[in-house]
Order: structure tokens, then C-alpha cells, then sequence
């Protein structure tokens, strides 16, 4: 069974629901990790990124995302601010970037995309073998990526507004230049041509700006896939961590046996991705398989029976379709924001969801492991 960890940027905000600058003072508080999930800087000082440790069960997963939570909410009512999983903030922001001469380097070049983003994103690693199987794995889970991004969209609200997408983080997180689904490479040695070839043009600093929907990671023996909005909910967290191990377990079975990938241009797959961002699980999306448009529901069904096998070797199948019936039936992320706001019209009821969401699991165990 493979091991598997996630990253998940959070957002802080104040007592009022705004965007809060506190990261350094949170991060100045944390403690030592010993053992658990961990804490770190990002882009702004208004986010925080949880880290859990490689686990093989996702029962533990689920543990250490909701552990992470907790730590960095803890910390960050020190200061009068909460740590929410929304993908973008709901209320009005400035956002102030983080004290680091890298980051500093992207402001001086990179204008407005570098000042004015701020989005939450969503990181799943999983173990793998070789830089050879890792190439393999990501050329064939390619196609399915969209169907995760519809799973997991949880950034209806921008600013005060209803951006009209269930993921406004995509768009917003796509004005980088790397962003995005690639072709096929099929082996490493394309692979590493195709990396070496952005950065010499000079348009991205380094290999860190490859912001890939998935990549081979240079500093562990993971594959990172990287689209997903992060989930409002820790449980729905764990749904998608758990469908990336199978898709990975499944990809790595079809490149030992030499089946080749999906012959998707990565055009058609950044339209699937506009429109799994645009309505989340509650419209219609192109087919996994055959690229015709079929409901949401449809779209993930595919999903389910393509990662079916595996899913059920590690243990995930009830949790998984458990997980997904929740998913369709409150609209993810999205739908519970848009319902929160539905109520009153208020765009403060929606941070009051997303604080209560954010943190429900941890206040009952048998809901983590539900």
C-alpha cells in the first residue's frame, strides 16, 4: 500500500471575517513538531499551510488533516483570527505578501498576478517507486483531474461577490503562467526536457514555479497533484486523498502493463477543468472517458469505477462512496457556501459556515472516522 500526505493552505481571518495579516505571529507561536502534522508560511501572511505526515491508512490522514486544522486554529486565536478551508476569501482583502526575497522577486516581476492573488489550494502526495513510474502515473491520470477539481470546488465567493463559479480559484490561480494540465510525456527524459525548457525561457524563476495540475516532486518520492480547491469540509479532504491513491495505484498497474495513456490534448483538459470550476458537482462536465458532456454525477460515477479496484485493496471503498453521496447531496463546498448565504444574503454567514465547517469534525470523534 502506498503512503500518502497532503498540504492544505487556509485562510485567516478576524473577529469581522476579513482576511487577517497574521501568519508570522501564528507561525512565531508554533511549536516544535515532534510528531503530528505541522505548520508553515506561504505567499501571504493571511494564509497558513498544514502539512500531515505519510500515512497508509486514511482513517490517519483524516486524523492528521483535522489535527492540522486544529493547530493552526489554535494558534491563530491567539491573535484574534480563525483558520478556515475556503478557497478564496469571501470578504474584501489586501493581501500582504510574506517576508522572503523569493517572494519578493515574484512581486518585482510579476505585477498584479504576484500582489492580488490569494487562493487556497488543495495538495495531495503520493508515494511512488521511480521518477519513471511518476512520469507514467501522471500522464494517465491526466484525464480524471477534472472530475477531483468538481469534487473539491469550495470558492463560489470573492470579494463580497458570487463569482458565478463553484471554483473561482482556478481561474484566479490560472492567471500563473505554468498553471494548468500537460500532454502526454512519456517517459522521464521528455519529462525533464519539458521542465528544463520552461525554465530556460526565463518567464518562471525555477522548477518551484511549475505550478503542473500534477507533478513529480524534487524534493520527496512523491507525485503531487495539485488542482483541487481545499475542502471546507476535513472529511471531504480525505474522500480525495483517498480517490488520488487509487487513481495513482491504478495508473502505476496500467503503465507496468503497458497501457497507454489517454490521447486527450491538454486543450480539451483545460476546458473540462473551466467547466468542473465553473459548476462543481452540480452541473454537467465532459465524460472521463469518452468526452461527451454527461452530468457531474455521471462524471464521478466513471471515477468511482475506474479507481473501484483499488480502492477497495486499501481499504477507502465504503469511505470513499460514503464520502461522495455527502458530496452530491450538499453540493461540496460550493453548494454549502451558496446555502449559508442563501439564508440571510449575508456574506458574513458564509465565514460563519466556513469557521464552523472548517472545525466541526474535530469536535467529535466519531464524526472523523464516520
Amino acid at each position: 500500500m502506498r503512503t500518502f500526505g497532503v498540504e492544505e493552505e487556509l485562510l485567516l481571518v478576524d473577529a469581522r471575517g476579513v482576511a487577517s495579516p497574521v501568519a508570522p505571529l501564528v507561525l512565531a507561536d508554533a511549536p516544535p513538531v515532534i510528531d503530528g502534522p505541522s505548520v508553515s508560511a506561504e505567499f501571504n501572511q493571511e494564509m497558513i499551510e498544514t502539512q500531515t505526515r505519510p500515512q497508509l491508512a486514511t482513517r490517519d490522514l483524516l486524523l492528521d488533516i483535522v489535527g492540522g486544522r486544529e493547530l493552526a486554529d489554535s494558534l491563530a486565536q491567539l491573535h484574534g483570527a480563525r483558520a478556515i478551508a475556503v478557497g478564496m476569501s469571501p470578504t474584501r482583502l489586501r493581501p500582504h505578501v510574506t517576508d522572503d526575497p523569493r517572494y519578493a522577486k515574484m512581486i518585482e516581476r510579476y505585477g498584479l498576478t504576484a500582489r492580488g492573488t490569494l487562493v487556497c489550494g488543495y495538495h495531495v502526495h503520493v508515494g511512488i517507486d521511480s521518477r519513471d513510474e511518476g512520469v507514467g502515473v501522471i500522464d494517465r491520470i491526466r484525464t480524471w483531474l477534472p472530475t477531483l477539481l468538481a469534487l473539491s470546488a469550495n470558492s463560489p465567493y470573492f470579494a463580497g461577490a458570487d463569482t458565478g463559479h463553484a471554483s473561482y480559484r482556478f481561474a484566479a490561480w490560472h492567471q500563473w503562467q505554468s498553471a494548468g494540465p500537460t500532454d502526454v510525456f512519456g517517459s522521464v527524459e521528455a519529462y525533464d526536457r519539458f521542465e528544463r525548457l520552461l525554465v530556460d525561457t526565463g518567464v518562471i524563476l525555477d522548477t518551484g514555479m511549475l505550478y503542473l495540475d500534477a507533478r513529480v516532486s524534487h524534493k520527496q518520492p512523491t507525485v503531487e497533484i495539485r488542482v483541487a480547491d481545499v475542502c471546507l469540509d476535513a472529511r471531504d479532504a480525505a474522500v480525495i486523498a483517498a480517490l488520488v491513491r487509487a487513481l495513482v495505484d491504478t495508473a502505476a498497474d496500467e503503465w507496468r502493463a503497458g497501457v497507454e495513456p489517454a490521447p486527450v490534448p491538454s486543450a480539451a483538459l483545460r476546458l473540462a477543468e473551466w467547466q468542473a470550476a465553473l459548476t462543481g458537482v452540480a452541473g454537467s462536465l465532459p465524460h472521463p472517458v469518452t468526452w461527451l458532456e454527461v452530468s457531474a454525477v455521471e462524471a464521478v460515477d466513471a471515477l468511482l469505477a475506474h479507481t473501484w479496484a483499488a480502492l477497495e485493496a486499501n481499504g477507502d471503498l465504503a469511505l470513499v462512496r460514503k464520502g461522495l453521496a455527502r458530496i452530491h447531496a450538499t453540493g461540496g463546498g460550493a453548494g454549502r457556501q451558496r446555502a449559508a448565504f442563501g439564508k440571510r444574503g449575508r456574506i458574513r454567514d458564509v465565514v460563519a459556515l466556513a469557521v464552523a465547517a472548517t472545525h466541526e469534525q474535530s469536535e467529535d470523534d466519531d464524526q472523523v472516522v464516520a
